[in-house]
C-alpha cells in the first residue's frame, strides 16, 4: 500500500562542538540520500528536526537545501514540531518550511466541548494526524483530550512527540497511556531517544546521538522504513546511519599531576585515526587538582594521531577534599525535577504558569537580532502567559 520513512529527533544545530555538529548534519544528509535512493513514497518527521525554535542561519540554509532535494525527488514530507523546535507561542521555523513548500505541518485541530479534535491530512490512502511536543511534557495533558475527526477506510498514521507509558520505564517523567490515545494503524513517535516498538507504537531513536552518553551507547543513529499493507498492518526495516566510528575510553585516575601521562598512554594503545574519541575520566584525586590534568596536551596528542575529534567527560572526577557529585542529567528532566520540588515547597496558583514561563525564558536570540528587539520579543511572550 505505501512505503515511507519515519525519522525523529534530528536535533540539527544541537551540538556545540563543530565536528559533531557536522556529523549530526551528515547523518541527516545521508538519511535523505537513502530515502531518495530507495524511492520512499513520503517521509514522516516526528519532532525535534531542529534543536531550537530559532536555529542558527547556517543550519537553516543547509536544512532547506536538503528539503529542496526531497521536493525535487517528489517525496512529500509530513512533519510536527517537537519539544525543542517549538516556541511557547507555537510558532516555529517549520511554518517557514511549509510556506516554502518543503513540508506539510500536521498540526491541525479544533477544540470542541473540552476535546481536541485532530483534523486529518489525507494523502492517497493515508490519513495523517499530528500533535506537537511541548517543553516539560505539557503535551501529555492535551493528548488525554485528543480525538480524531474520522477518515473512514484510510490507513491512519498518528505523528506525535511525547513519552508513552510503555517506553518510559522508570524515568520520573509524565507519560501518556497508549490506550488513552485514539486508534491509529501506526503511531510515528519521537522524543525518547531509544529504538522501541510496542505493538504499533514505534520510536526510531535519534538520527544522531545528542550527548556524550548517547555517543557511548549508540555510536550512531538511524531511522525506519515502513511498509504498510491493505489489511491495516505494517512491517518496519531499520536503516542505521553510521558516519564516523567511535572509540570510547574510560580511565580512572587518582593523581592529577600524573594523570596526563596516564591518559595519553591509554590512548596510545588503540587505533584512533579518523574516529570520534570519547574520553571519560573518573576517580577521586588524592593528589593534585582537576586543573593539573593538561587536557590541551591530550587534545594535541589526539590531533597528531589523526583522530576526527576528542570529546571529554569529567563529571565523575572529584577531589578528595570536596564532597560533591555532578550527575549527568538530561536538561528537560532537570527542569521538570526543579519545578516539582519548587511547587511542592511553595504551593501557589502561580505554579501552573512556571513551565510555560521557563519555556518562554529559554527563547534564543536570533542571528544579528538587536538586543532591544530580542528583549521585547521575550517580554511579549511572558506577558501572554501571565495575561498582562
Amino acid at each position: 500500500m505505501a512505503r515511507f520513512a519515519h525519522i525523529a529527533d534530528c536535533h540539527l544545530g544541537g551540538w556545540k562542538i563543530p565536528e559533531l555538529q557536522d556529523l549530526n548534519f551528515q547523518s541527516f544528509r545521508k538519511a535523505v540520500d537513502i530515502c531518495i535512493k530507495e524511492k520512499v513514497e513520503f517521509i514522516v518527521f516526528a519532532g525535534d528536526t531542529f534543536d531550537s525554535a530559532y536555529p542558527p542561519i547556517d543550519i537553516l540554509k543547509e536544512t532547506f537545501y536538503e528539503f529542496r532535494r526531497l521536493k525535487e525527488a517528489r517525496i512529500p514530507c509530513f512533519i510536527i514540531a517537537g519539544s525543542h523546535d517549538s516556541s511557547v507561542s507555537g510558532k516555529t521555523f517549520l511554518d517557514v518550511m511549509e510556506r516554502a513548500g518543503f513540508c506539510i505541518n500536521l498540526e491541525k485541530f479544533e477544540e470542541r466541548d473540552d476535546k481536541i479534535i485532530l483534523l486529518p491530512t489525507v494523502y492517497g490512502d493515508i490519513a495523517f494526524y499530528g500533535y506537537p511536543g511541548k517543553r516539560s511534557g505539557l503535551e501529555v495533558q492535551d493528548l488525554r483530550r485528543v480525538k480524531f475527526q474520522d477518515a473512514p477506510g484510510l490507513f491512519k498514521i498518528f505523528v506525535l512527540h511525547t513519552t508513552t507509558t510503555k517506553v518510559k520505564g522508570n524515568l520520573p517523567i509524565e507519560s501518556i497511556d497508549e490506550d488513552v490515545l485514539p486508534f491509529a494503524n501506526y503511531y510515528a513517535l519521537g522524543h525518547i531517544h531509544v529504538v522501541f516498538q510496542y505493538e504499533n507504537f514505534v520510536y526510531t531513536g535519534p538520527l544522531y546521538p545528542n550527548n556524550f552518553q548517547e555517543l557511548e551507547d549508540l555510536h550512531h543513529g538511524g531511522f525506519f522504513i515502513v511498509n504498510t499493507n491493505r489489511d491495516g498492518k505494517f512491517s518496519i526495516e531499520r536503516r542505521d546511519v553510521p558516519i564516523k566510528k567511535v572509540e570510547s575510553f574510560e580511565i580512572e585516575v587518582n593523581n592529577g599531576i600524573t594523570a596526563t601521562d596516564k591518559i595519553i598512554s591509554e590512548l596510545n594503545k588503540r587505533d584512533i585515526e579518523d574516529k570520534v574519541v570519547l574520553l571519560r575520566v573518573r576517580g577521586v584525586l588524592e593528589e593534585g587538582k582537576h586543573s593539573d590534568i593538561k587536557f590541551s596536551q591530550i587534545e594535541e596528542y589526539v590531533i597528531k594521531k589523526n583522530a576526527y575529534c576528542l570529546v571529554k567527560n569529567t563529571n565523575d572526577l572529584k577531589t578528595k577534599d570536596i564532597e560533591f557529585e555532578m550527575k549527568t542529567t538530561e536538561s528537560e528532566n532537570l527542569e521538570e525535577d526543579t519545578i516539582v520540588k519548587y511547587t511542592q515547597e511553595n504551593p501557589s496558583d502561580f505554579n501552573k504558569l512556571i513551565p510555560d514561563l521557563m519555556n518562554a525564558l529559554s527563547i534564543e536570540k536570533l542571528e544579528d537580532e538587536k538586543s532591544i528587539f530580542y528583549e521585547n520579543r521575550l517580554l511579549d511572550e511572558v506577558k501572554k502567559i501571565i495575561s498582562i
